[in-house]
């Protein structure tokens, strides 16, 4: 994780999240999940966060982005992620979501989580960053490219895929 907190010149500060920004990161994922019309889709909670991000073993990393000139200071942006690990290159870091609130872009919030996300995978001796957009968020794809992405659908034809939990429950009964 992050070792020391990062002050952006507009006062606003990167840091670790603490199992208290909970309630905020499940705010900021769910302003996400609107903004990505899949609202319908967020199944969590805050608490589903605590247990699986702050317990014993925690399944995921996150760090936040505060604005240190409200009061009291405020959650304005998050960037979660976690480890997965690729049969090709090895240990890898998957960025799940990295969010800002509207009216707090274009202040470096979201190249400082990136820039931060790059050195924690290279801290951590991942042989890559893997992470998925919306074709249709080209602003976020434009950023990414920017920053050395490459668009696996576009370069090699490679497409994510999932399957829910019903589904392998449904599957799994077919074949009993």
């Amino acid at each position: 994780m992050l070792k020391q907190p990062i002050v952006l010149e507009s006062k606003i500060i990167i840091r670790n999240a603490v199992e208290t920004d909970c309630d905020d990161i499940m705010r900021l994922i769910n302003e996400l999940a609107i903004f990505e019309k899949s609202s319908e889709q967020v199944r969590i909670n805050s608490e589903t966060l605590k247990r699986d991000g702050f317990g014993e073993h925690p399944l995921y990393s996150c760090l936040v982005a505060e604005d240190s000139t409200c009061s009291p200071s405020r959650v304005v942006g998050m960037c979660l992620m976690f480890n997965v690990y690729s049969t090709w290159e090895g240990k890898s870091l998957h960025l799940e979501d990295l969010y800002v609130e509207i009216d707090y872009r274009q202040r470096g919030i979201g190249k400082a989580f990136f820039s931060t996300t790059y050195q924690i995978a290279i801290d951590t001796n991942c042989a890559r960053l893997n992470f998925n957009v919306l074709d249709w968020n080209t602003v976020a794809l434009d950023f990414y490219k920017s920053k050395g992405a490459i668009d696996f659908t576009e370069k090699e034809g490679w497409h994510a895929l999932r399957v829910t939990r019903d589904e392998m429950i449904t599957q799994l009964n077919k074949n009993k």
